[in-house]
């Protein structure tokens, strides 16, 4: 493990002094430790060739699952401590804005099971953000509507979630008694920025009634399109569950009558790390939670 570890270290410091004071190490011994973990690999891992720490194509992938592997080495050893001194449960939650309508219910359950769980709530909102704080183990489970396709990763639908328009207080749009995607095409539109789901949901929905939006603005949360919106500079598409939450601000919203106007949520974590039995009674609440929906819808 120390090798992997003065591995990681040498590309993240980019040099082997550098390295080497941050392992407080001495170099040759480091240099050493390098040497010996590509003699085990059989392929050289560094490009002497070239100045600086460069990789080569194996040592890439070395790097990639090396550092997952420490991460995960340091979660498995921090949990055994905790196990041993019986300190507070610990999550971590990667949360979507418009969750935060059914979210709290989840969270008073797993409260009553456990009085003590300590709860961090993230807001993961872009593929970046997602990726990043999983992969870096910042978060132990998260919610989204992005999928993400990766061998480690459980992806679990929850449920579809429909998109609606947000518009100005006393907007032509409100009079009319429903609209479509076309009705939209020449508003000042306030979209999600590059990286968001919602972004592509919205677009493709565009694209299907083969118009384009009139895009003035890109956003990173739905707060601030919310304040936009508000200040009559467009109009917005957002997730419905989310207008529960600013029913007292200036703001109307309309149903758009088309069934592409919509995204799906997911509950997605790391399959392949180790998953406390807190992160695993998560998961079956949440689960749980939209199984016990979905009956009652049947019925």
């Amino acid at each position: 493990m120390n090798k992997l570890l003065y591995f990681i270290t040498i590309i993240e410091e980019k040099t082997y002094t550098a390295a080497a004071e941050k392992l407080l190490i001495s170099q040759p011994s480091l240099s050493a430790a390098i040497k010996k973990l590509e003699k085990e690999v059989g392929l050289p891992l560094l490009d002497r060739s070239k100045k600086g720490v460069q990789l080569t194509k194996v040592g890439k992938l070395l790097y990639e699952e090396a550092k997952r592997l420490v991460l995960h080495h340091e979660q498995v050893s921090n949990e055994m401590i905790r196990l041993k001194k019986e300190g507070p449960l610990k999550l971590s939650i990667g949360i979507i804005e418009s969750s935060k309508v059914w979210f709290p219910r989840v969270l008073t359950q797993l409260k009553l099971e456990h009085e003590n769980v300590f709860i961090k709530l993230l807001e993961v909102l872009s593929l970046q953000d997602v990726e990043h704080s999983l992969y870096n183990f910042e978060v132990d489970l998260a919610i989204t509507n992005q999928y993400v396709n990766h061998k480690h990763i459980e992806t679990i639908p929850l449920y579809d979630e429909k998109l609606v328009a947000l518009l100005p207080y006393d907007h032509k749009l409100e009079r009319k008694n429903f609209i479509t995607v076309r009705d939209l095409q020449d508003e000042n539109f306030i979209i999600s920025e590059k990286g968001f789901q919602t972004r592509e949901d919205i677009l493709k929905a565009f694209s299907k009634s083969g118009v384009r939006p009139n895009i003035h603005f890109e956003i990173g949360r739905l707060e601030t399109a919310c304040d936009l919106v508000e200040e009559g500079l467009g109009i917005s598409v957002v997730p419905e569950n989310y207008v529960k939450h600013i029913q007292h601000r200036a703001i109307r919203y309309k149903r758009i009558h088309d069934p592409n106007v919509m995204r799906t949520v997911y509950l997605i974590y790391d399959k392949k790390r180790y998953n406390s039995p807190i992160v695993m009674r998560t998961i079956e609440l949440i689960t749980n939670n939209f199984k016990t929906i979905h009956h009652s819808k049947s019925l």
